[in-house]
């Protein structure tokens, strides 16, 4: 009987470990930060951890979307889930063609590290590095990261782009 619960605990286990991890085909880029993957006819929003992207009237941007999508787009990806956010979105790192997209993006300056929710500190020299290279976002004077900027907006401290998208968009302060 002692074996039987052993292997059942196993079973048990290893089942727990798979999982937290799926694999799909990513068929949206919502943004530097956010994919849409494809499971079993089933899409899922997958929202990068520990990152943040520019917003749609930030500077980079479109930069950071495309770059998302260049690692990505119509590419198998592998997912590991780390929960949900508020919105229903699966949290998870994002591996696709072998590359650690989360980690990638903050190394081409197309994301931040989200301090906020960080937990892989390695992230912060990936960062360093981009800006001392002032990789992507980095070669602007006076980057705004995302969470200051959605701070900004609600406060009405603003100025956004031109409807063409030329110019860059600036915080009032």
């Amino acid at each position: 009987m002692p074996v039987h619960w052993l292997l059942l605990c196993l079973l048990f286990l290893a089942h727990g470990a798979a999982a937290g991890e799926f694999v799909g085909r990513v068929v949206k880029i919502q943004d530097g930060d956010s994919l849409t993957v494809l499971v079993s006819r089933k899409q899922i929003k997958v929202r990068l951890t520990e990152i943040d992207s520019p917003e749609r009237d930030q500077p980079f941007y479109t930069r950071s979307r495309q770059s998302l999508g260049d690692m990505c787009g119509e590419k198998n990806a592998r997912v590991i889930e780390q929960g949900e956010d508020r919105y229903g979105r699966t949290l998870g790192r994002v591996y696709c063609a072998g590359v650690d997209v989360n980690a990638e993006q903050v190394r081409r300056g197309m994301a931040w590290v989200f301090d906020r929710y960080v937990t892989d500190m390695s992230l912060h020299s990936v960062q360093d590095e981009a800006r001392i290279a002032r990789r992507g976002l980095w070669a602007d004077a006076g980057p705004i990261p995302p969470w200051e900027w959605r701070q900004a907006k609600k406060r009405g401290e603003v100025e956004s782009r031109s409807k063409s998208g030329a110019g860059a968009s600036t915080l009032v302060r």
